[in-house]
């Protein structure tokens, strides 16, 4: 595990050689990220982030700490004021998002992640409708993966639950063939239940190919899944290291863990 003061960023582009980290070159890199919502007010104040081919990190961290602008950021939906943002090699900060999908960037925000009023097939068609002919390929891919949207492939998305509509989300964004995979709280507002059902469906995805990012306030569960993981404390880079390492260490425990615990048990109990 490494602990970077957060009061200043350091850069982790070197691959990482722990157990389970796949060789070769990084896949996505984010280098001393600075970025915000308005005029002169920073949300990420030199933030790092390095994601290898098949990886799955997790980011984790209080409340206000950056988790989902970081998302955002990689996404093109917040504007990166400096640093920079890589994909297998070539300069993507602040591309826009469409032009983000087409290079192979998912993602999955939090609320508002379907279309209601479609259907289950309907809302996958929206996934591809930068290549449509790809429909048909993708949907089996899908299927394959979720054998429970192919047999209810025409059932509105605003008739599921909140953990069903999570996996069409999740889906929708797979449909375009993604290299990396960015999911901004994929369990909030879910059940116990629904949310262990998506994380398993999140390691799924990750075993079929696709490299993830995963931000999330369930940290412990995260950690559990995550081959890395990254703790985020006001814009910057807290600690980093393997996710049992993480979960398991005296100081994370201490300063993260219990307090994120507790923010998970209250949105429970006010959902």
């Amino acid at each position: 595990m490494t602990a970077v003061p957060p009061s200043s960023a350091a850069a982790t582009t070197a691959p990482d050689t722990h157990r389970g980290a796949p060789a070769g070159e990084p896949l996505l890199i984010a280098e001393n990220l600075v970025a915000g919502y308005l005029p002169g007010v920073d949300i990420l104040n030199g933030c790092d982030l390095v994601v290898h081919p098949g990886e799955l990190v997790g980011v984790i961290g209080p409340n206000g700490a950056g988790k989902s602008t970081l998302l955002k950021a990689l996404f093109g939906l917040v504007t990166v004021r400096s640093g920079r943002v890589t994909l297998s090699g070539e300069d993507i900060t602040n591309h826009r998002a469409d032009a983000l999908v087409r290079r192979g960037v998912g993602f999955v925000p939090q609320n508002n992640n379907v279309f209601p009023s479609l259907t289950i097939e309907e809302n996958l068609q929206m996934g591809v409708y930068q290549a449509p002919r790809t429909f048909t390929e993708r949907f089996e891919f899908i299927v394959d993966l979720f054998p429970v949207l192919g047999d209810r492939r025409k059932q509105r998305a605003g008739s599921l639950s909140g953990g069903e509509r999570q996996m069409v989300a999740m889906a929708r964004a797979l449909m375009m063939n993604p290299s990396v995979l960015l999911l901004d709280e994929p369990s909030a507002g879910l059940s116990p239940v629904r949310q262990d059902e998506t994380f398993i469906r999140t390691r799924k995805i990750n075993k079929a190919g696709v490299s993830i990012v995963i931000v999330e306030q369930n940290a412990r569960r995260a950690l559990q899944i995550c081959d890395r993981g990254y703790v985020l404390d006001q814009g910057r880079n807290a600690y980093s290291g393997p996710g049992r390492e993480l979960m398991n260490d005296p100081k994370v425990i201490e300063l993260y863990l219990g307090t994120l615990a507790a923010d998970v048990d209250k949105d429970a109990a006010a959902s």
